[in-house]
């Protein structure tokens, strides 16, 4: 079995019987949802997506959705113009809440609904459906593959979104929301229903890690200054009133989404994603938190952690005589695991049947346990063709 696969597939085993949390209940749809659900995806700088669990079942992207929608707002219209609309300072209330600067009626920013509201104002022109059809283009430009919307979540999110409709007339009474209020709004209930599985979560991440390029479609798709303002933006606001606690444990930008979606990234590492539908008091996945903040103290992802060499490490490789030997330097963490597993399957599946491969690891300055294990594995698969020198 994969190493990558098989360490995911225990992570997952590890968190798979704790049943703090509850589904969503104020849509019909969400509160339906199976609370046992729980996935698991990664994907690195070679585009590879890898993935376990729940993999294939679709939910609604929710507030997810609102990073990206971000994105497309800043690309198309630029920071200027859209900071004097929704601000990027963290509210510290839900997401839900009623966050407007006093005297300008900006939201506190773009990560709670009222932010996201004017965000998905700025994008598109005509009726509902036409904004809508913009913005979900967007969307599956980032996610590599053309995604839908659920039309019965978005009635439930249309026959319930009161507070919503509440927030964007606020907005609409300070001159913030560009277009008719009824129309933007629909717009956004139909931008929270896209459907999407964790392996497109994690492809959308992964697009804001490396720069705005997709690494699966190598498609450019937003600028690398704006993937990187959006990440920023992620970093301080994306989990509502538990970001500041999130950066302390994880450190990872991350967004939340009442379906069970939990979206975080490493910038120029990956994007990771996980789907567990019980939330906290906060509105973020339980076992998504636990998932992740496992992960990020294993393998040390936290973005203040320091690093000598994080996603290249330092690779020299000497042939000789019927032997390879591969020398790594500098630091191994995740993403530096997961490019030598691809260089190594590389170089034993096309060496010569008599080659010997070993892994020099003495000039490592430093290896996260966890992600030397991962090359341990890798070793193993190959039947013994690799080997590794301590």
């Amino acid at each position: 079995m994969d190493p990558i696969v098989r360490m995911l597939e225990t992570v997952l085993d590890d968190v798979r019987g704790r049943d703090a949390g509850g589904v969503a209940d104020y849509i019909p749809s969400l509160a339906a949802a199976d609370p046992e659900r729980l996935a698991f995806a990664v994907v690195g700088p070679r585009g590879r997506v890898t993935s376990v669990g729940d993999d294939d079942v679709e939910f609604t992207i929710q507030s997810v959705s609102k990073p990206f929608v971000l994105a497309l707002a800043l690309e198309e219209l630029g920071r200027d113009a859209v900071l004097a609309r929704v601000g990027v300072e963290p509210s510290g209330e839900p997401f839900n809440a009623i966050s407007l600067g006093a005297g300008t009626g900006r939201p506190a920013n773009p990560m709670v609904n009222a932010g996201a509201i004017v965000t998905s104002s700025l994008l598109g022109e005509g009726d509902e459906f036409s904004r809508a059809e913009t913005i979900v283009a967007g969307l599956s430009r980032f996610a590599g593959r053309t995604l839908t919307v659920d039309e019965e979540v978005y009635r439930g999110e249309s026959e319930t979104g009161h507070r919503n409709r509440a927030l964007a007339y606020l907005t609409r009474s300070h001159d913030i929301i560009r277009g008719d209020v009824p129309t933007v709004v629909e717009t956004y209930f139909r931008q929270c229903s896209v459907l999407v599985t964790v392996r497109d979560l994690a492809v959308m991440g992964a697009t804001l890690a490396f720069g705005g390029v997709n690494p699966v479609t190598g498609e450019r798709v937003v600028r690398e200054d704006v993937a990187r303002d959006v990440v920023s933006v992620m970093a301080s606001c994306g989990m509502y009133d538990y970001s500041g606690e999130w950066l302390l444990r994880v450190g990872l930008p991350a967004k939340s989404g009442v379906s069970g979606a939990l979206l975080a990234i490493a910038p120029s590492q990956f994007g990771v994603a996980t789907f567990s539908p019980r939330l906290d008091r906060h509105g973020n996945s339980v076992r998504g938190i636990q998932i992740l903040e496992r992960m990020s103290g294993e393998f040390g992802m936290h973005v203040f952690e320091p690093h000598e060499a994080i996603a290249t490490p330092g690779i020299r490789i000497d042939r000789s005589e019927g032997r390879v030997v591969v020398h790594l330097g500098g630091e191994l963490a995740f993403s530096g695991a997961e490019r030598m597993i691809g260089l190594l399957s590389d170089l034993a599946d096309g060496a010569v049947t008599d080659d010997t491969i070993l892994v020099d690891g003495s000039e490592l300055a430093r290896a996260h346990p966890a992600a030397l294990e991962l090359l341990r594995r890798q070793l193993e698969v190959h039947g013994g063709r690799l080997h590794f020198l301590d």
